[in-house]
C-alpha cells in the first residue's frame, strides 16, 4: 500500500512540476507579446502574464520540494528514484 501510494504522490509532485513550468514561459510570452492588449475580457495581457508567472514558479517550487521529501523519507521504490 505504501508503494502505490508513494507512486501517486510521486505523480502528482511531479504534475505539479510540469505545470509550474508551463504557466511560468506561458506568462512569460504574456508579457513579451500582450503589453497593452486585451486577454478574453480578462483584462490586460502584461497583468495577467505577470499572474501566471508568480504561480507558475510557485507551483514548480512546490512540485520540487513535494518529490525531495518524498524521495528523502522513502516513500518512492527505487523505479522512480531513478526518473525524480
Amino acid at each position: 500500500m505504501v508503494k502505490k501510494q508513494g507512486i501517486g504522490l510521486a505523480i502528482v509532485a511531479f504534475v505539479l512540476y510540469i505545470i509550474g513550468g508551463i504557466g511560468t514561459f506561458g506568462g512569460l510570452a504574456l508579457i513579451l507579446l500582450m503589453k497593452n492588449k486585451d486577454l478574453l475580457g480578462w483584462g490586460e495581457g502584461r497583468a495577467i502574464g505577470y499572474l501566471f508567472l508568480c504561480v507558475g514558479l510557485c507551483l514548480s517550487v512546490f512540485g520540487v520540494l513535494l518529490m525531495r521529501i518524498f524521495r528523502n523519507r522513502g516513500m518512492l521504490d527505487s523505479k522512480i528514484r531513478t526518473i525524480v
